[in-house]
Parts: structure tokens; C-alpha cells; sequence
């Protein structure tokens, strides 16, 4: 990812941002700037999501690339927010103890590094409830 891009997203990869079309009620992450239902009769609005979500399935990572060699295994899940919206996010905690349905908030950690001395990464991880 470009740096310039990097810094774009970083609210989204932070703070969980995403949109909400008024019109019909769905919430949308990504953002979008068009609601696929509504078209433009859709008002979009930024929402921020609680965090709040759980697992609809996951998957255990045991051979990863070199960025995340040092990480295996790990467990990389979709999970879906309340508001609806699902998202591929790693999980933070041992794969024994996921289960599909189980409640997750999301929690703010490192997600990779560019070489020794190169930019960190931080964002949104989901952790056992």
C-alpha cells in the first residue's frame, strides 16, 4: 500500500468508520458514497461502529508469508458488527478457543511493520468478549 493511501484510510482502520444510508438503514464498511438499494434517494452519513460483533467463520492461518511467518498460527475470522456489516479481521487470542458465534469487540494493535526501521501498522483487531 502506498503511503499516501495509508494515511487516507487511517480513520476507517482506527476507529472503525464506516457510512450508514438514512434512506433504508443499512450501514456500510468500507464506506461507500452510494447506497446499493437506495441509489440516489440514499442520504449517506460517517458512523463510527461500536466495535461489537461475532464470528461467522473463521479460518487458522499455520503457513504464512514472511511478513506474518512469526505470528503462526493465528486466526483469521469474518466477523459481523451489530449494525450488520462483516469484515475480515484476526483475532487475538489462541485458535482452540474460537468458536463460530462467538462474541467479539474490536481492539486497537499492531498489524505489520515494514522492515526493521519502515513504518508500523496499527489497527483494528477483534478479542474474545
Amino acid at each position: 500500500m502506498s503511503v499516501p493511501r495509508f494515511w487516507r484510510k487511517i480513520p476507517q482502520r482506527y476507529n472503525l468508520e464506516g457510512t450508514h444510508c438514512e434512506t433504508c438503514g443499512r450501514y456500510f464498511y468500507p464506506p461507500r458514497n452510494l447506497c446499493p438499494d437506495c441509489r440516489r434517494e440514499g442520504t449517506i452519513v460517517n458512523h463510527t461502529f461500536k466495535g461489537v460483533g461475532k464470528v461467522v467463520t473463521y479460518s487458522v492461518i499455520r503457513t504464512a508469508s514472511d511478513q506474518f511467518s512469526a505470528l503462526t498460527p493465528y486466526v483469521l475470522a469474518i466477523v459481523e458488527l451489530e449494525e450488520g456489516p462483516r469484515l475480515t479481521a484476526q483475532l487475538v487470542c489462541s485458535p482452540e478457543e474460537v468458536t463460530i458465534g462467538m462474541p467479539v469487540k474490536g481492539v486497537f494493535r499492531k498489524i505489520g511493520a515494514e522492515g526493521e526501521s519502515g513504518v508500523i501498522y496499527y489497527g483494528t483487531k477483534f478479542a474474545p468478549m
